[in-house]
């Protein structure tokens, strides 16, 4: 198949459409990308590129199209406003001069759903089927994480969200809990399926090496991985860890995040400091090594419904990697670390529980962690292996 792919984020920045066109390409299809200027997370141009160049570059044989867009700089809400629509913008020229056919346009959707434009204007002048991969749902991603509450603006993006829908092809949902609310958006359920991430091939159990250990503090440690944003409820780890200061319990953390620097103030205000180890950020390449010496592999989020929905990116790649895994969310993330029997869980933003859970994992013998640790990596293999759903991806756009 000739597949054209739209993503607002593509390589070099670190996201799963990546590996998704790359192993597509390994598979004999032809793919070309449509995709902006990169400049997440940080705001700012990678180095070589800029306004001007390149507006097309080659990479393992795909072609890849740069749009312009306006840098997200620091991701204030008009910022971000203007970094979602400027890709649309100019990316509505790209598709205009874009030659040749398509048998089928991708849209890779985490945030923003806007990207879901350009796809119906893509498949519109290739006459060809287009399929949207819902990551997030608007608008009430919109209302929790952006923060926005007037009903005049949410109502706008509501229905653009639905108009986005109801021209789109087929729906792919991240999650199986993203149905019944796409369907409340006048979506039929026959032109929506679940088709979730996940993990890449390198995220796999490795062993410890000497260099990364020597990162970690002594004593037991729990790992947490990705943004340090709102949705992460970070509040509720640093009030956890509160009532374990006097074990020997660590939390190191690997990301960024726009909530970063709050909850350093906080972890200083609450004499924390020397519980908490903030490494920085690393490729996700180096991230399985990282995983391997930490004990146990953490995963909290906000309490919202948005946030119950939705299957957490790095959940898969923690199944993948045979940890045990402490979770603080709601709803299907909850249910897989517990139907999983891959570690511990509770309720979002119960920091007393998550205490206790951490407490759990502490006192357990070798053979109980290691026995969570297999009971990890067999649920990932049964319901997230790479090579079954690539195929499936296949058979769906076939």
């Amino acid at each position: 198949m000739k597949i054209l792919v739209i993503s607002q984020y593509f390589y070099p920045e670190n996201f799963r459409i990546n590996d998704l066109v790359f192993s597509l390409k390994k598979r004999g299809h032809n793919i070309e990308v449509l995709t902006g200027k990169p400049n997440y997370p940080k705001g700012d141009y990678f180095n070589g590129y800029s306004w001007n160049e390149p507006k097309k570059e080659e990479i393992q044989g795909i072609t890849i199209h740069r749009s312009n867009l306006i840098l997200r700089k620091k991701g204030g809400g008009f910022r971000l406003f203007l970094n979602y629509f400027s890709f649309v913008f100019f990316g509505i020229f790209k598709i205009l001069k874009l030659k040749g056919n398509f048998d089928k346009v991708f849209i890779y959707a985490p945030s923003p759903i806007t990207v879901g434009i350009l796809g119906i204007l893509a498949a519109k002048k290739f006459r060809c089927k287009s399929y949207l991969w819902v990551h997030d749902l608007w608008p009430e991603s919109v209302r929790v994480a952006g923060g926005i509450n007037s009903r005049i603006v949410l109502g706008l993006v509501n229905q653009m969200t639905k108009l986005i829908y109801r021209f789109t092809d087929h729906l792919l949902v991240q999650s199986p809990e993203f149905k019944n609310y796409i369907q409340d958006q006048g979506v039929s359920e026959s032109k929506i399926t679940y088709y979730p991430y996940y993990a890449e091939d390198f995220y796999k159990v490795v062993d410890k090496g000497k260099s990364y250990i020597a990162k970690f503090p002594k004593g037991f440690n729990i790992l947490f991985a990705g943004n340090i944003g709102v949705a992460q409820s970070f509040d509720t780890i640093i009030n956890a860890f509160e009532n374990l200061k006097e074990h020997d319990i660590n939390l190191v953390v690997l990301g960024e995040g726009r909530d970063k620097s709050r909850i350093q103030e906080q972890i200083e205000g609450k004499g924390l400091t020397k519980k908490f180890h903030f490494l920085g950020s690393y490729p996700p390449e180096e991230m399985p090594y990282y995983f391997s010496c930490a004990d146990g592999l953490l995963i909290t989020l906000k309490k919202a419904d948005i946030f119950s929905y939705t299957i957490p990116g790095k959940l898969q790649s923690y199944l993948a990697c045979g940890k045990p895994i402490i979770g603080a969310l709601d709803g299907i993330g909850n249910k897989i670390i517990s139907e999983s029997n891959s570690g511990f869980t509770c309720d979002a933003e119960n920091h007393k529980l998550l205490a206790e859970n951490i407490l759990k994992l502490y006192i357990l013998s070798k053979d109980q962690k290691e026995k969570l640790s297999n009971n990890a990596l067999a649920y990932f293999k049964n319901n997230f292996n790479k090579h079954y759903l690539i195929d499936r991806l296949e058979q769906i756009l076939y």
